[in-house]
């Protein structure tokens, strides 16, 4: 199968989300695509395969399947842009969370997720010691969204990985703040999936956006997550959607050989 390595949410190699895409003619065995993402060892790798006017698209990390991924998702549609449907002006997928579109914006490419507003919870026993830091308030969608007091507090975070895991918070906690550098900030710690922090996490903005949209009263914003890599993504509050645009850069293209 043709695959590809793509940085996702930058315009820099090295930097953003790394992503492996995988391009099939038939689906596999679901053991098999655990396999190959486990060997690429990347936060997520993509798969998918052409299905009349769509593509099926997975998503796995190292260690299981997920229902939503951003980068990946951005990932995909930048090969498909490039390498297979030059001439088009959006893809649309099937996924485990119904239809995505990714539509070309010049050299930006802006992807439709659904919206998953968090709903206020009471702040978990030892989430503040896990963290190394003082939590404003606590909410959940399919992740744990801790509201810190700045964006250098999230920068500067130091969890302790072990003891996020212990407390079994769900698919991930995410850490955000006001920002300054941008509207708002995030990192996003996935403990138990094989990758502990996710460079670049498109899908935890489909919580986030509602979230600050609310407290800042915009419906566009710029957001930045600070792990190492870092990246940014331009950010729309659409109701029942939201919109989560980035650019991406090709850094492998080759052939997986089973």
């Amino acid at each position: 199968m043709k695959y590809y390595i793509v940085d996702a949410f930058t315009q820099e190699p090295f930097h953003g989300n790394p992503a492996g895409v995988c391009l099939l003619e038939e689906w596999p065995e679901r053991d098999r695509l655990q396999s190959i993402a486990a060997e690429n060892n990347l936060p997520e790798t993509a798969f998918l395969k052409p299905a009349g006017g769509y593509y099926e698209l997975k998503w796995f990390t190292p260690e299981t399947e997920i229902d939503l991924c951003g980068h990946g998702t951005l990932a995909s549609a930048f090969v498909l842009f490039r390498f297979v449907k030059p001439e088009a002006k959006t893809i649309r997928f099937r996924t485990m969370s119904g239809e995505l579109t990714v539509e070309r914006r010049g050299e930006r490419l802006e992807m439709d997720f659904p919206a998953r507003p968090p709903e206020a919870v009471p702040i978990p026993e030892g989430l503040e010691n896990a963290l190394g830091a003082k939590v404003l308030e606590t909410h959940r969608s399919r992740d744990l969204v801790a509201l810190l007091e700045n964006e250098e507090t999230v920068r500067n975070l130091r969890p302790d990985m072990e003891a996020l895991e212990r407390l079994q918070l769900g698919h991930a906690a995410v850490v955000t703040a006001k920002g300054e550098s941008a509207d708002f900030v995030s990192r996003f710690f996935t403990p138990g999936a094989g990758i502990p922090e996710d460079p670049v996490t498109g899908s935890s903005h489909s919580t986030l956006i509602p979230f600050w949209s609310a407290r800042l009263g915009k419906n566009q914003m710029t957001a930045k997550q600070l792990s190492k890599r870092g990246g940014t993504l331009f950010c729309e509050n659409r109701g029942e959607r939201v919109g989560i645009a980035g650019n991406a850069v090709l850094y492998l293209e080759g052939e997986i050989r089973l």
